[in-house]
């Protein structure tokens, strides 16, 4: 596994790194948020300064923040990719969506990783991630025949509700299979949506039992581009798999730094 010491050192200082934000309505305001949990794992286990990226969709700079940013974290999020970005039909009454943040990250990231700034996605990160690579989504996965329920049980506590709870098989040419150091690991599970169709040029890291992808990268990027579908973020100081991939992430953006 990387040894985050290596990519923390003291020349220029730390990282920058962008981390996507969501819109939220609070008392009749909009917010730009982002999970606390992100933010902390990019300050602990980068050693980088997180920076949440407004929804501004396409009125955002994405020029201007790509040419600051050493790297960029798309997060994961209660809501959904709206379905005609991947020509899916449409979503149940009820669903969550964000389309300001659909509007910011979809075109964000492609043009991250044509630039050579290194990116990590996280579950809906990991689904915006593909769509953006012309893939399409499985809106519910729990409905599809031979195919797990991947949902976490709303009533559990956290530490119930983020724990390991499925194997998966990693790609032994992958990159993810490089930092785990082993064929198979286990993860925590806490989504509805997956991977139907994978996007232009990208390959598959690791599968579920069931045969869903859970990773995915991009290999011809010019830094590191990869996603995953469950939660390395959480108490990722305690575990050192979660660990090795913010550790690689990190990594990726301190060369980035180092060369700006």
């Amino acid at each position: 596994m990387t040894d985050i010491s290596k990519s923390t050192g003291t020349d220029g200082g730390p990282p920058l790194i962008g981390v996507t934000g969501c819109r939220k309505r609070v008392d009749g305001q909009d917010f730009d948020a982002a999970g606390h949990k992100y933010i902390h794992a990019v300050e602990q286990a980068c050693r980088a300064v997180p920076l949440v990226i407004p929804t501004l969709g396409y009125s955002l700079d994405r020029e201007t923040l790509l040419s600051r940013v050493d790297g960029l974290l798309f997060t994961g999020s209660l809501s959904n990719v709206e379905p005609h970005h991947y020509d899916g039909p449409a979503s149940d009454a009820g669903t969550l969506h964000d389309p300001h943040r659909d509007a910011t990250t979809l075109p964000l990231l492609r043009e991250a990783v044509a630039a050579g700034v290194p990116v990590f996605g996280i579950c809906r990160g990991f689904q915006e991630f593909n769509v953006a690579y012309g893939g399409t989504l499985h809106q519910k996965v729990q409905d599809l025949p031979g195919m797990r329920d991947h949902r976490e049980n709303p009533d559990d506590p956290p530490d119930i509700k983020y724990g390991p709870v499925h194997e998966i098989e990693l790609n032994p040419n992958g990159v993810i299979a490089a930092f785990a150091g082993a064929q198979t690991v286990r993860v925590n599970s806490l989504h509805g949506q997956g991977v139907e169709t994978l996007g232009h040029g990208l390959q598959i890291e690791a599968t579920a039992p069931d045969g869903l992808i859970e990773g995915i990268s991009a290999p011809d990027a010019k830094s590191f581009a990869l996603a995953v579908q469950w939660h390395p973020e959480w108490k990722v100081m305690e575990n050192p798999f979660y660990l090795s991939l913010f550790a690689a992430f990190a990594e990726a953006c301190r060369t980035r730094m180092l060369r700006r």
